[in-house]
């Protein structure tokens, strides 16, 4: 049985019960996107419908020419006609069998030693030695686990592969393993893969796209790069981990220059409550895409490849002075939290990696540097 031929993955997935739905992505061959948001967003639901564990009030699931659900039409295939892989993340292995075994019985429409040969390909391309291949779920690592896991998803060649939160319970060391072999694996599959995950870092290190999903809506698709450079909005911005977000007053276009595409913002974090607009000096000359009104309250935010350390105080645009409230090493990098004199009680976090030119301590002084053209300003949307 051969799988169908490998295609993008569209999704779109609308309804109100059992679960509030609402979801259109798609991811192309050769690509992985995961699924993020907090618990309950919505992000297993998404999972089953794909895998056809779930049938959806209206939806559609397509994978190329292959239609898997179609609810205007009548079509709902099920879960085993799809060519599916499915890692999960408590591996879902049969205890009494051998890896090998387990492997060999996602393969039952194969007479019985075609089923061990290509169990036995998988398992070694998943680098699992023959010693391994041979011994119960019981001894073997989480990792060698998760590998067997993966095999078995692999070993009827899916037309799509789906990975449930699948290296959560193993240790970090085994963890980087599964990482590499996963890309050595998307290297040579031609076919959409779709991981959820509550891990940002993860998702960011793995994945070409994100789908942000909250109440079960989808929020926003995107390169990772991209949604952390400009979320959708100040939920987006919390939902992947965007830790310089800001807020301020929309003050209008800049008329004073003659540049056009540039506007005013006035940063009000740390502006006493009640205060007028004359109490906050901090202005910033920021880009502006049209979409804004004067005196509207808005959030934003800036990417962390826009922040820098200076070496010595300067009136630059931009530029604030700031004091070192807290110092994190973690190995290779190191964690800095600023306290900007300009906007009291706004924390600015920035990441420093490699050799510094003169080493930070709690309590000293220094300087920084915003790049402006990287601000990315959003719209508060009032409740109700």
């Amino acid at each position: 049985m051969s799988a169908p031929a490998n295609r993008a993955l569209v999704v779109e997935v609308e309804q109100a019960q059992p679960m509030a739905l609402s979801a259109q992505f798609r991811c192309a061959p050769g690509e992985m996107l995961a699924l993020v948001g907090p618990s309950g967003a919505g992000k297993t639901s998404m999972l089953r419908i794909m895998a056809g564990l779930m049938r959806p009030a209206q939806g559609r699931v397509q994978v190329g020419e292959q239609v898997w659900c179609d609810t205007a039409g009548g079509v709902f295939v099920p879960p085993q006609k799809r060519h599916v892989g499915l890692v999960f993340q408590n591996y879902a292995l049969m205890p009494h069998l051998s890896a090998l075994d387990n492997v060999a019985l996602a393969l039952l429409h194969l007479p019985r030693e075609q089923r061990r040969a290509r169990a036995r390909h998988w398992l070694d391309h998943v680098r699992l030695t023959s010693g391994q291949q041979a011994r119960r779920p019981a001894h073997l690592s989480g990792g060698e686990q998760q590998r067997v896991a993966v095999a078995r998803a692999l070993a009827r060649e899916p037309a799509l592969l789906l990975l449930d939160e699948p290296f959560s319970a193993v240790d970090q060391m085994s963890r980087h393993g599964l990482y590499a072999l996963l890309a050595e694996l998307r290297r040579e599959l031609d076919i959409p893969i779709v991981l959820v995950t509550h891990d940002l870092n993860e998702a960011r290190l793995l994945c070409d796209q994100l789908v942000v999903i909250d109440a079960g809506r989808v929020l926003q698709q995107g390169a990772p790069a991209s949604i952390h450079r400009a979320p959708r909005n100040a939920r987006v911005a919390d939902l992947v981990g965007i830790q310089n977000r800001f807020h301020g007053v929309w003050l209008g276009p800049d008329d004073t220059s003659g540049d056009a595409g540039w506007g005013l913002l006035r940063w009000t974090d740390g502006t006493p409550a009640g205060a007028g607009g004359d109490s906050c000096p901090t202005v910033l000359r920021v880009r502006d895409k049209g979409r804004l009104e004067p005196g509207q309250a808005v959030s934003w935010v800036i990417h962390g490849e826009g922040i820098h350390l200076l070496d010595a105080p300067s009136q630059a645009p931009g530029d604030f002075c700031a004091t070192v409230a807290e110092l994190r090493h973690l190995g290779e990098i190191t964690l800095v939290t600023l306290l900007l004199e300009q906007a009291p009680g706004a924390l600015l976090r920035l990441t420093l990696s490699g050799p510094q030119p003169a080493p930070l301590a709690p309590g000293q002084r220094t300087c920084v540097r915003l790049d402006l053209a990287l601000v990315h300003v959003m719209p508060v949307r009032n409740a109700g």
